[in-house]
């Protein structure tokens, strides 16, 4: 049988343990230089030999990110950095330059190559010329349909793998190759530094009233005729998974290094049961509304299938402001103990009498249970936690685990 894989995203160490608490086969991260998310945390060299040893030890994955689009001065350094990563037993290292992928080859000749979805494969002929370049894995363009990449999978050499995004925010450029960034604030979305300036509201004039001196200006707003024009809905194809093996898909990957932890935990849980569904009994996988309802509890656009189904979500741009139905409460940081307490870390405000939900890849997932008593660290009783990261002795009547997550349903 094939090994599938939930490949979640790790901006920092934090979200790294988060996403192999909740059920990631892999986590892709970067170093310092030359990954795609300069403005996450990322891991220092020593911390990437660090994580790669604590996700073997689990049994797991790690793939490092190398997927600037490399200019002359990138290059200073880089070969050593190969050199270092296939030392420490990295998994794989995800590039989009072919300048890079070659200097990988020479210097660090055993250390596989994913090639980036910055890359743009989207054809047969351009997966095939990566593969024989030396890319044991392809990581498909984002503006594919499921056929399209049916065909690539027939095109391939058996031992080639295909890894697609299935969750989080796409961009409005193909496969992320976007100059935005770079023309309004001189930030290289290619290099790492993108703004996100997709996310910005914008005014439209007209030029004859402009020419004659017209200040008028129209803003690009959302409604129920219109959406802004530059901003991408979400991905989310958890309901078709099974659409994607059937196309040759075995790693799934969610986007989000720049997410919260919260956002990593829910996700990669709700992905990771609906895997385990299809693979128990493939004959009986539905399209289970739940899933989707699971996934708004964090922090989203309006979502969308994007490419996969060819024209029948064919509307991908959206309000560029997230939405969630729950609120991120408290980290829970140890196992519930014999009088029925668990410490706990706030993350928001919340009060004696709430409901909280457990988010957890246990049995206790989506129980509730109501406030009754919490104390901070000198024993006294809180009935209010207003202190952010304040570290409290939460009573509950379920088995909390290091890891787990606790959450509230906003009001409306």
């Amino acid at each position: 049988m094939k090994k599938y894989e939930i490949l979640a995203p790790a901006g920092d160490i934090e979200k790294l343990k988060t996403a192999f608490y909740f059920g990631a086969d892999a986590c892709y991260f970067a170093g310092k230089k030359w990954g795609l998310r300069a403005f996450s945390e990322n891991f220092a060299d020593d911390e990437l030999k660090q994580y790669i040893e604590y996700a073997h030890s689990l049994g797991r994955k790690a793939y490092i990110t190398v997927n600037i689009q490399a200019h002359n001065s990138d290059f200073e350094g880089l070969g050593d950095y190969f050199v270092y990563l296939e030392k420490i037993g990295a998994d794989a290292v995800i590039i989009s330059d072919a300048g890079v992928m070659s200097l990988c080859r020479e210097v660090a000749p055993n250390l596989p190559i994913h090639l980036s979805t910055q890359a743009c494969a989207s054809n047969k002929y351009a997966a095939k010329f990566w593969a024989d370049a030396g890319a044991k894995r392809i990581i498909l363009a984002r503006e594919l349909s499921i056929e399209e990449i049916k065909e690539i999978r027939e095109f391939l050499p058996d031992e080639v793998e295909l890894e697609a995004f299935v969750h989080g925010a796409m961009c409005i450029s193909y496969s992320g190759r976007c100059l935005l960034s770079n023309y309004l604030t001189g930030r290289d979305s290619n290099r790492g530094a993108c703004v996100q300036a997709c996310r910005w509201e914008y005014y439209i004039t007209e030029k004859s009233r402009a020419d004659k001196g017209s200040e008028e200006k129209y803003q690009i707003q959302q409604d129920e005729r219109s959406t802004y024009i530059l901003n991408s809905k979400d991905l989310c194809m958890v309901n078709y998974l099974d659409k994607l093996i059937d196309a040759g898909v075995i790693s799934f990957k969610i986007e989000g290094r720049m997410k919260s932890p919260y956002y990593v935990a829910n996700v990669v849980n709700t992905y990771r049961r609906a895997l385990d569904d299809l693979l128990r009994d493939p004959q009986h996988f539905v399209r289970d509304p739940n899933r989707i309802v699971e996934l708004e509890k964090c922090s989203h656009r309006r979502f969308t299938t994007g490419f996969f189904l060819g024209e029948g979500d064919a509307e991908y741009s959206g309000s560029s402001l997230p939405i969630s139905t729950y609120d991120y409460i408290a980290s829970v940081l140890s196992k519930t103990d014999g009088q029925g307490f668990a410490e706990i870390e706030m993350r928001n405000r919340f009060k004696v009498g709430d409901t909280l939900e457990i988010l957890s890849p246990t049995d206790t997932f989506n129980k509730t249970f109501v406030v009754e008593e919490m104390y901070n660290d000198e024993g006294i009783r809180v009935d209010d936690a207003l202190l952010v990261q304040q570290k409290l002795r939460l009573k509950c009547p379920f088995n909390l685990n290091p890891g787990d997550i606790l959450r509230k349903k906003k009001e409306n």
